[in-house]
């Protein structure tokens, strides 16, 4: 089968199977099976990296000094698990990247605005990041009923009614832009989507807001290779 366009071969895109994880591949040629991760890295022309999306983020990492790229699936589980920072330092390790020379960009996912999550996630945050505090807000939901009848929630513990659990929002691009930046990479180098994928399904696909049955977004990174 001819793999070439206009005389111009084509480059194998390599994908993962994601699983949420810390898990990062270095790529140096096609694999001959499919691979599980969720973040690759290569220095290698001529060889396409994606990550899929559907409300988590896509982070492109690239040293144009050292000619390497890397890319990172990064819900909430491989965040907190710091699989960016690591993606950066197997850069440093593989290819002897400097992380002041790195360039990164994050893709649209779900945002601030709308990535509501629970106790747990937070707790989770705050075990491993001593800035996860400034990563969550608070939304405190209000209940018409209770506000209309508030004597049919009278309850024994002060102030004398059962209020509702305030709903917890996290900033997923702000944690992993800080943990690019906690790395060493430039913040003025670090360049963000304004996109939530909650909030734009004519553009967008996402998870949550079509609740599961949705497509993907693809992030993509390659290395051009040299003229010949």
């Amino acid at each position: 089968m001819d793999r070439s366009v206009k005389g111009k071969p084509l480059w194998p895109l390599i994908t993962l199977r994601q699983i949420h994880s810390d898990i990062i591949r270095h790529i140096e040629s096609a694999p001959g099976e499919p691979l599980v991760g969720d973040g690759m890295i290569t220095a290698t022309p001529g060889l396409m990296l994606g990550i899929q999306t559907a409300d988590c983020l896509p982070v492109i990492v690239v040293d144009t000094k050292h000619h390497a790229v890397g890319v990172f699936h990064a819900g909430w589980r491989g965040t907190v698990k710091r699989i960016v920072e690591k993606g950066v330092g197997e850069m440093i390790r593989c290819f002897g990247s400097r992380p002041g020379d790195l360039k990164a960009a994050i893709g649209p996912g779900i945002q601030g605005c709308c990535y509501e999550v629970g106790e747990e996630v937070r707790t989770k945050f705050q075990s491993q990041f001593g800035y996860a505090d400034h990563l969550f807000r608070e939304v405190k939901e209000s209940d018409p009923v209770r506000e209309k009848y508030p004597l049919l929630f009278l309850t024994a513990r002060a102030p004398g009614h059962g209020e509702l659990p305030p709903k917890i929002f996290l900033d997923l691009v702000e944690a992993n832009r800080q943990q690019l930046v906690t790395a060493g990479v430039p913040k003025e180098n670090v360049e963000t989507s304004p996109l939530c994928t909650n909030c734009h399904l004519e553009l967008l696909f996402s998870y949550r807001a079509e609740k599961g049955k949705t497509g993907r977004l693809m992030g993509v990174v390659g290395i051009q290779p040299s003229p010949s």
